[in-house]
């Protein structure tokens, strides 16, 4: 394999005419597209730290980034042939697949759970239980923080519509105003979410039962007929995929990763010290938690609370055909022996 150094040897050897030949060599990248469900480059740092490195054009491929709204759209995408690989949480992605979507996950990026339900600092609201007959907002209709309040709000023994109700307000400063407004009670936040509300005036805390953080949260995703049918594509994403995620968890490489992440988003690079407080607090979610055999690895155990939970809440009518089939660590098994090389 040609590396991304070599390659730029090569180059830099060429003569003047020799360059029409580096262009065609350039030009054998294949396009991919990666979506993500929200614009946050922060929340999907392997890929933007992978494509800054060079780790995927050194797997021959040009990973092109497009941000849509919310993991139902990132599994539409999927399917529609409008992607390649996506980030979905977890529970949409088992709810997609009982309507027959045939998308997999391949690989675990948020292994500690990066989902929590938020209430001001001075609301009375102090367990979940307080939350009986109040509004969650949440910042898509569809995305995988609907999923995770819905499984902790009956795990509490209530029912949406009868004990308490869900409203789409947008991250950021809409959902800021959503509360200051008086819209919202509660906000059902990733990570990201809650430091940006507070990082926005919103001082905000987490209520989530400490037993819901097993949950693990968004991770990469494909198409099972990707995987049959062009297998060598998707272990190529994961070998670089893996190495820009373990990349990233080095501290010594933290100034490389923040300009990669400012680059593929310059907004959050704007105030350098939230970004990088951001970071920290993304990254440490994709730890995995202590008996994991490596970085991206799903424990079949809850996946299968996922499911209950989803069937519990009535998201699914019934426990899929094989919940095996949703998931699979073979690829992140690849991506760990290609961090070791």
């Amino acid at each position: 394999m040609i590396t991304r150094r070599t390659f730029k040897a090569m180059l830099s050897a060429l003569p003047a005419l020799g360059l029409l030949g580096a262009t065609a060599f350039a030009q054998d990248l294949r396009d991919i597209t990666f979506v993500q469900p929200s614009p946050s480059a922060i929340n999907s740092f392997p890929v933007f730290v992978a494509i800054g490195e060079g780790f995927f054009e050194e797997e021959g491929l040009n990973v092109r980034v497009e941000a849509i709204n919310g993991s139902g759209a990132v599994l539409q995408a999927l399917s529609a042939g409008q992607a390649h690989f996506g980030r979905p949480g977890p529970g949409p992605l088992i709810a997609a697949r009982s309507r027959g979507v045939d998308a997999v996950h391949i690989y675990n990026v948020s292994a500690r759970s990066n989902f929590g339900i938020a209430v001001p600092v001075d609301s009375d609201v102090q367990s979940v239980n307080g939350l009986r007959g109040l509004v969650i907002g949440t910042g898509t209709a569809d995305g995988a923080e609907v999923g995770f309040a819905r499984n902790v709000m009956t795990a509490a023994g209530m029912v949406e519509g009868q004990d308490y109700t869900f409203l789409t307000v947008g991250d950021g400063g809409p959902a800021t105003a959503a509360f200051l407004n008086g819209e919202i009670d509660a906000y059902s936040a990733s990570t990201a979410d809650t430091a940006i509300l507070n990082q926005r005036g919103m001082a905000v805390r987490d209520i989530t039962p400490a037993e819901f953080g097993r949950f693990f949260g968004n991770g990469i995703a494909t198409m099972g007929e990707t995987i049959r049918n062009d297998r060598e594509l998707v272990e190529a994403w994961s070998r670089a995929f893996a190495r820009g995620h373990a990349f990233a968890l080095d501290d010594a490489n933290r100034e490389a990763v923040l300009a990669h992440l400012s680059a593929g988003n310059p907004q959050e690079g704007e105030d350098r010290e939230f970004q990088s407080a951001l970071f920290d607090a993304v990254r440490s979610k994709t730890v995995p938690p202590e008996g994991s055999p490596h970085l991206g690895w799903y424990p079949a155990e809850v996946w299968q609370e996922w499911q209950d939970a989803l069937v519990a809440g009535g998201e699914i009518a019934a426990p899929l055909d094989d919940l095996g089939a949703a998931w699979t660590n073979e690829f992140a098994e690849i991506g760990y022996e290609a961090v070791g090389e």
